[in-house]
């Protein structure tokens, strides 16, 4: 929230305090009912109007947010500043449900729709969000938006260059290398692998996520600050509502228009999984305009593949990191037999239904798997004479799939 109310103020007159501000949070929502929606919006047009007044004729949310735009406009002398946080969760949190998306597409609609109407009252108006709806786009009454996603201007605006590192944070990296009991270069080259690899548009600069980072200063200490502050559910109902290939998820190839669009029906899960920030760009072709998607760092990935464990066996979410380290373990000592004992118990019982390909849910065990077991031994997927299915490889012993 400081950052965009931050952005507002610069973007407005030096007398900024003189402009209203209408600031819409919607982000403290469940959004499992209709209901969910109304009642936020109904708290937020309330509290402006105890402000702004309010006229008995507006009844629905968009003449109601219309009425007060313009009440705060001339009320105050100055255009209003409008910021809008997660403006897509209800859409995002219905993923899958197409009769309450519809629902709250169609409440979002005409309440977005109410910022055109009022332009000439506003002065200023950012609106954040993970995804960008296409078909089912709740923008269709409002198109005087910037899009500012892949704008190359504003690719450092929510993350951290390795300049600005070095530039604000020198002393924290020899804090964190003496804290570590490693050298300098060892410290900038671990931050890099985990948290820097995020791109948002083609040939840029890497940016780091400032979480992360900011985290591991404080702590003096490495670690999945990311997914420590979240899961994400939505992600994996798509994955498996769609019986998705997970080896493809990081090696894909897509155009723009399929990176910046969701469709409520489509059964393409990688638009979402790259505008949630688990896939970003790792390449491009300019003949063909299509983006390579990769993970964008070691924290991702390995926060990533660990949670799809329990979802595609029955290894419990506490149970992940123990059950991952007794088969690297197994792995490395040669035992095989444990190694397949292991392996078998990950494919029994699976815990969701299997109707459509038993052999792609396999797949998916062993890619999650050896996803895991590969960060703590080398292990290779392809050749240039064909694709092996894995190639695992210890100081003492080479496993061949």
């Amino acid at each position: 929230k400081e950052l965009f109310v931050g952005l507002a103020m610069e973007k407005l007159e030096k007398d900024w305090n003189k402009h209203p501000i209408l600031h819409l949070d919607l982000n403290i929502e469940k959004y499992d009912t209709l209901e969910s929606l109304d009642n936020i919006l109904e708290k937020s047009l309330t509290a402006w109007e105890k402000l702004y007044g309010a006229e008995p004729s507006e009844r629905s949310f968009s003449l109601r947010f219309a009425g007060i735009i313009q009440r705060a406009y001339e009320k105050a002398g100055q255009r209003v500043a409008i910021l809008v946080d997660e403006y897509d969760k209800p859409m995002l949190q219905s993923i899958g449900n197409v009769e309450l998306q519809k629902k709250f597409r169609d409440t979002l609609k005409p309440f977005y729709g109410a910022l055109k109407t009022m332009d000439g009252c506003i002065k200023f108006a950012l609106l954040t969000g993970v995804t960008k709806f296409g078909k089912v786009s709740v923008f269709s009454d409002l198109n005087n938006l910037i899009d500012i996603s892949m704008d190359e201007q504003y690719v450092e605006l929510c993350g951290i260059t390795e300049k600005e590192i070095h530039d604000n944070m020198e002393e924290d990296l020899h804090i964190l290398a003496d804290k570590q009991k490693m050298t300098y270069e060892e410290v900038c080259s671990e931050l890099k692998e985990c948290y820097d690899g995020y791109h948002f548009v083609e040939n840029s600069i890497g940016i780091y996520n400032p979480f992360s980072l900011l985290n591991t200063f404080y702590k003096m200490k490495f670690g999945s600050y990311w997914f420590e502050t979240g899961t994400p559910t939505y992600l994996v109902k798509l994955l498996k509502h769609s019986h998705y290939n997970l080896y493809n998820m990081a090696h894909t190839e897509t155009d723009a228009d399929v990176l910046n669009s969701i469709d409520s029906t489509s059964v393409n899960p990688i638009p979402v999984i790259y505008q949630s920030g688990y896939l970003t760009i790792k390449g491009y072709d300019k003949m063909f305009g299509l983006y390579r998607l990769g993970f964008p760092n070691r924290e991702v990935e390995e926060g990533f593949v660990k949670y799809l464990l329990p979802y595609y066996t029955r290894v419990n979410q506490v149970d992940t990191s123990f059950q991952i380290m007794k088969f690297v373990k197994e792995v490395c000592a040669g035992d095989y037999d444990a190694f397949f004992r292991r392996l078998q118990s990950f494919f029994a019982d699976t815990p969701y239904e299997l109707v459509r390909d038993l052999e792609l849910h396999y797949q998916n065990v062993l890619f999650i798997v050896f996803k895991l077991v590969g960060f703590y031994v080398k292990a290779e997927y392809h050749t240039s004479e064909g694709r092996i299915d894995l190639v695992l490889q210890t100081d003492r012993f080479i496993y061949v799939m």
